[in-house]
């Protein structure tokens, strides 16, 4: 191979550039115009700043084109995966997508993530059901024993189904259906036994064995059975204890049901609640003492109508915590302050008569 002699580069000259080699030296910018250049990936244009992309056409003649600003994405290989379009989810406030969709995120667990509190009250509709339901329980009390099954059924259906609920399970039918059946066995062995205690107590320990048997005989996870063999013997436990307003005289049935409404009532008024809790005790204490006048009870149906309202706010604030919605509110909202009264009613009235 023979020496060539070292000649100066000419950019005028009739020389083919070879794809994606570049120039070196000098170059005039109308001969640019020229020669064709293949350029591997984007290039961004330094007038606009828009993204231009390379083509492969006829090398004969090729142009730089302007391209869309959206960078040019090649063919994928198999041994490049295509990648979602992610972003950044604090960015948008919204989770991950799934295939089945995300669960419906409650008030509850909104807050407790925003670092609010999860206590959400029932609210003035509920109260008022409740004002309504204990209402009901004073007026049949009055009017005797089989009266009284009526708004006290009803009253134990409410309290199994809001238990499940509250607990975020539903549909639970077979637990509900369940504490129903509890507390229906527990109203007619009061019956059976002339309103003893005992058929309640009874009764609840047998439920708490058939709860149990049940959830063994279940194929679900150790920590679901624990769950539902708690939310079962709860629910049936609170609708089986509802039955003290049967076994309870009907004196103090009458004076206690119509402080919880009145407590209940004064509890949804719009105060800061310290306030409310002191004006909801006040109410039942004030509300024991006028229906203590009209029945044998007298002055110390304050008392009466005082402890009644105490564990009647207790059933309140139960229902307001972890899971409301207003399904909750009006089921175990409803239901919870009568129920955890129930108790009371029997205690103090037998201890007051």
């Amino acid at each position: 191979m023979t020496d060539q002699p070292n000649q100066p580069y000419d950019p005028y000259g009739q020389q083919q550039a070879w794809p994606g080699q570049g120039y070196q030296g000098y170059e005039d910018p109308h001969a640019a115009q020229q020669y064709t250049q293949q350029w591997q990936g984007q290039t961004w244009e330094t007038q606009n700043h828009q993204a231009v992309s390379a083509q492969a056409p006829d090398p004969e003649t090729a142009i730089l084109t302007p391209q869309s600003p959206r960078p040019h994405q090649g063919p994928r290989t198999p041994q490049e995966p295509a990648a979602p379009a992610a972003t950044d989810a604090s960015a948008t406030g919204y989770g991950p997508a799934t295939v089945g969709g995300n669960a419906r995120v409650t008030d509850a667990q909104r807050a407790r993530a925003e670092g609010r509190s999860p206590i959400i009250e029932p609210g003035m509709q509920p109260a008022a059901l409740t004002a309504l339901l204990g209402l009901l329980l004073a007026g049949a009390a009055a009017v005797g024993t089989y009266a009284l099954l009526v708004p006290l059924v009803i009253l134990q259906a409410v309290t199994a189904a809001g238990w499940f609920r509250l607990n975020g399970m539903w549909p639970a039918r077979q637990g509900i259906a369940l504490g129903f059946a509890g507390a229906l066995a527990a109203d007619a062995a009061l019956l059976v036994s002339g309103r003893s205690p005992s058929a309640i107590l009874g009764t609840i320990g047998v439920w708490v064995l058939l709860a149990l048997v049940l959830q063994l005989r279940s194929h679900a996870d150790p920590d679901e059975r624990m769950y539902g063999l708690m939310a079962t013997v709860a629910a049936s436990a609170l609708a089986i204890v509802a039955g003290g307003y049967l076994a309870a005289a009907a004196d103090a049935v009458t004076v206690g049901a119509v402080a919880v409404a009145v407590a209940v009532l004064a509890r949804a008024l719009p105060l800061p609640t310290p306030a409310s809790v002191v004006v909801s005790l006040l109410a039942a204490a004030g509300a024991g003492i006028a229906m203590g006048s009209v029945t044998d009870l007298g002055t110390s149906g304050a008392l009466l109508g005082a402890g009644a309202a105490v564990c009647a706010l207790i059933g309140h604030r139960v229902a307001s915590y972890d899971y409301p919605s207003r399904f909750v509110h009006f089921t175990a909202g409803v239901a919870l302050p009568l129920a955890a009264a129930a108790p009371a009613v029997y205690v103090l009235g037998r201890a007051l008569a």
